[in-house]
């Protein structure tokens, strides 16, 4: 079954019915307005001619010159061009705003004026919009101009300093963690003001920051913090359960993750080490963490004897207690769970046949969700766009000829163009 089967005028999505126009590069927009559209809301991509989105040309690898990173934050998309250092360009967007529900863009604050896209602009054309504005440090402050990116969030938001083994450098999260939290944080933010707009009628302007956004995800370590204890790196340890970790068997890794005294102590059955919670260094979950390198020794010289496939049959199949293995990506995306649930699905891409689509995972028992569009090709939906908007064949001819669509709309393969998302403030790590 690929992701755009069933019957598309019974679908009863919950965002049937709201346009989204997405101005945004990379990941913080990109992947609120994937989330949007994959509740059905109707995303217009709007991207710079003969170039597009900065994520497209982020590779290796590519696919027939196509990155499959930009697939992952643009499937259920319309991709149009606008160029809008052109005032034709300028006044066919403030048409489009007219009829538009969400507008998203995550420029530099300052960028969208200067490019007449900002809020007091936008909501002359349609004051129920709900505008979208992210940036990397918010519209306020000392940092507010400055660009930001994943890396420089995660180390400025605490997550690098808890992330790593002790006494070593501090590491990133190996995907971009902070463009994903802003972007689920924005996603929401335009879901609850387009439910706001319902019971008052007014539109909203949105202000997000992904520093700020990533703050409220420390929760643990944030914890320690407020009780006056000292974070630090600790691997896969926990700093307030344990064995709580990534452990090494005979072939592999396994994680187990104990929360309380009844699972600790059917781990330990399982492990044929009734021993362990007669020690006092072990008794409660207070001496464990106390004794956190002690507890690894022990249990590892146990797990050392079977594989961890093996050891997942003991410890999760047999005794309930929960473990799992450490996948690649690879055997994450094949794995049997993964494949029962239909995450993984194919869409026919207009060049590239049927490609993969990694699924939302919402699944609602009165509504559907999915993609139904695939990535979009850059300027696929130059003429459907204002087509849907009501405008003739000539008119769009018209704005063809005015370089509205850029050079030239159905091949635009402009390098040398200036980027106008320069001041965009996220991307990939």
């Amino acid at each position: 079954m690929t992701a755009h089967d069933g019957d598309a005028a019974r679908s009863g999505k919950i965002l049937e019915g709201v346009t989204v126009l997405d101005l945004s590069t990379f990941v913080t927009g990109g992947f609120c307005s994937a989330m949007l559209a994959n509740q059905g809301a109707e995303v217009v991509k709007i991207e710079q001619p003969g170039y597009g989105d900065a994520v497209r040309h982020s590779g290796p690898p590519f696919i027939k010159g196509e990155s499959p990173y930009y697939w992952t934050l643009s499937y259920g998309k319309k991709s149009l061009e606008l160029d809008l250092k052109n005032p034709e360009a300028k006044e066919a967007l403030y048409e489009l705003v007219e009829e538009a529900d969400v507008f998203i863009q995550n420029f530099r604050p300052g960028t969208a004026e200067r490019l007449d896209v900002d809020y007091d602009t936008l909501s002359d054309h349609n004051e129920n919009l709900i505008y979208l504005a992210i940036s990397a440090f918010g519209q306020t402050g000392p940092w507010r101009e400055r660009s930001g990116y994943d890396l420089l969030i995660q180390g400025m938001s605490g997550i690098m300093s808890v992330t790593g083994e002790p006494d070593r450098q501090p590491v990133k999260v190996g995907l971009p963690m902070t463009d994903l939290i802003t972007a689920m944080w924005a996603a929401f933010g335009a879901t609850t003001a387009l439910y706001r707009r319902e019971r008052t009628g007014e539109g909203e302007y949105i202000d997000l920051g992904m520093l700020e956004a990533t703050l409220p995800w420390l929760t643990k370590q944030a914890g320690m913090v407020f009780a006056g204890e000292e974070t630090k790196r600790m691997g896969t340890k926990d700093p307030v359960l344990a064995p709580y970790q990534t452990f090494e068997t005979k072939d592999g890794f396994i994680n187990i993750c104990i929360l309380n005294e009844k699972l600790w102590g059917e781990l330990c059955e399982a492990l044929d080490r009734p021993d362990l919670p007669e020690d006092e260094r072990f008794e409660m979950n207070a001496d464990r963490v106390e004794h956190l390198d002690e507890l690894e020794a022990e249990i590892e010289a146990t797990l050392a004897d079977k594989t961890t496939d093996e050891w997942i049959e003991v410890i999760a199949e047999d005794a309930g207690v929960p473990a799992g293995p450490v996948y690649s990506v690879e055997e994450a995306l094949e794995s049997p769970q993964i494949e029962a649930r239909g995450t993984i699905t194919e869409i026919d891409h207009p060049e590239l046949g049927e490609v993969p689509v990694i699924e939302h995972p919402l699944k609602f028992r009165n509504a559907d969700s999915g993609f139904e569009l695939p990535p979009p090709l850059l300027g696929e939906h130059n003429r459907e766009v204002f087509r849907e908007h009501g405008y003739s064949e000539t008119e769009i001819d018209r704005l063809a000829e005015l370089g509205v669509f850029g050079d030239d709309p159905e091949n635009p393969v402009d390098d040398d163009s200036t980027d106008v998302d320069d001041d965009s403030t996220d991307s990939e790590s």
